[in-house]
């Protein structure tokens, strides 16, 4: 069965031209595959997604959730290569990811359904969409998101030769969460501690005040947060 989002989402990249990576249909790929929201994220090597692209009132906000948490079904998708679908978010195994289902459930989002972005066993990202209703995808609603996913992944390894420096694609591009890495580093430099060490000390200063990790990075950039002192208190 042909999808309409297919021919899309080949137009559009075949199009493309120049730095950076084209804008995908997404709102018409969700609106196809029976999404709310849809959400493009490029994390390769198992490293931190990075949300390159995004359909949806809910998408940066469960993004940010799951980035603040290193947790959910996104990461997941992207760090092991497989699907991850919860079509009832209220339902999911508590133990499963810990934190996460409160969160997204008061967010508004019921089911979420995440595809990795993979060529054989390497994984370089995930497209996760998300309902605000409970219920499963349909067969056809499957096939059209793993088609569409298959796509996305061979068109960026055709444009790398190690999906390891898949980061580089995205030159030019505008990140959703570019000012996380920019406190990151800020605070790297300020406490002398590595990247990873920082962006650590961020999720859990995100964590412990029920905030999003975008809103915490910002009050670091603005010099309204300052993490040693918190950090201190907290340990």
């Amino acid at each position: 069965m042909p999808y309409p989002i297919t021919a899309s989402l080949m137009l559009a990249l075949d199009n493309h031209r120049g730095p950076g990576l084209p804008t995908l249909p997404l709102r018409q790929a969700g609106r196809e595959l029976g999404l709310d929201g849809l959400a493009f994220v490029l994390a390769p090597g198992g490293r931190p997604g990075e949300l390159v692209q995004a359909f949806g009132e809910f998408t940066v906000s469960l993004e940010d959730l799951q980035l603040t948490q290193g947790q959910g079904p996104s990461p997941d998708a992207a760090l092991r290569g497989t699907i991850i679908l919860v079509p009832e978010m209220a339902l999911l195994d508590a133990t499963r990811w810990p934190g996460l289902p409160g969160p997204v459930l008061a967010l508004g989002v019921r089911a979420v359904f995440a595809f990795p972005l993979r060529i054989g066993i390497i994984a370089i990202g995930v497209l996760t969409g998300h309902r605000t209703s409970p219920g499963p995808m349909t067969t056809d609603q499957l096939t059209a998101a793993l088609t569409v996913a298959d796509l996305l992944a061979q068109y960026l390894v055709s444009r790398v030769s190690d999906p390891a420096d898949a980061y580089r694609i995205l030159d030019g591009t505008s990140l959703h969460f570019a000012e996380v890495h920019q406190a990151t580093g800020m605070l790297a430099a300020q406490l002398g501690v590595d990247c990873a060490q920082a962006l650590a000390r961020l999720r859990g200063h995100a964590f412990r005040h029920d905030q999003l990790l975008l809103t915490i990075a910002r009050q670091v950039l603005a010099h309204r947060v300052h993490l040693d002192a918190d950090d201190a208190k907290g340990n």
